[in-house]
């Protein structure tokens, strides 16, 4: 699959392909949450076209159990990928759309960024078109320095995890997924 590399207008079929991502997990996961994260999950706001998805498992000694089940159905796990709390993983040839995947631990600091993000972007419309219009200023890099386009987006993601009651700590690092 090739990695979407622009920030386009909010498309209403993303929480419809978040299902379908959700359905093709369903026989791996079963007895975890499957959240959709991220800026597609946030109605209205523009976004590259990736679907970020979290299977929240209740406590860490679970993660090892859901990394072997993710692995079964095809998804190769890269670790934390320098975010602590968050296990990334690559996906299968028959992945139904392109999408992030993560293994997080219900109430950690990650999952709780990803969340608060999620739900106060959801609630503040102020908020959303900043974070859009930061997003789209930065979007040219998508197609160069990815690192960079995710780093440029570091102080406002921690600013707006901060206001939402989280941390912000280390979100400038990417942690947000949005």
């Amino acid at each position: 699959m090739i990695v979407p590399a622009e920030v386009v207008d909010y498309d209403p079929r993303w929480p419809l392909w978040f299902d379908e991502i959700r359905a093709q997990l369903a026989p791996y996961v079963d007895g975890f949450v499957v959240e959709h994260v991220g800026s597609t999950a946030v109605p209205g706001l523009a976004a590259k076209p990736i679907i970020d998805v979290d299977v929240v498992v209740p406590s860490a000694e679970l993660v090892p159990t859901a990394i072997a089940r993710l692995e079964a159905a095809g998804y190769r796990h890269e670790g934390d990928l320098g975010i602590s709390g968050r296990e990334a993983f690559a996906l299968p040839p028959d992945a139904v759309h392109y999408h992030h995947l993560y293994v997080v631990v219900e109430g950690n600091e990650a999952y709780q960024d990803h969340v608060l993000l999620r739900d106060h972007l959801r609630a503040n419309a102020a908020d959303r078109e900043r974070y859009a219009a930061r997003k789209r200023e930065l979007a040219h890099l998508l197609t160069t320095d990815r690192t960079a386009y995710v780093s440029g987006k570091g102080a406002l993601v921690e600013e707006l995890i901060a206001r939402a009651g989280g941390s912000g700590a280390g979100a400038g690092s990417g942690r947000s997924g949005a």
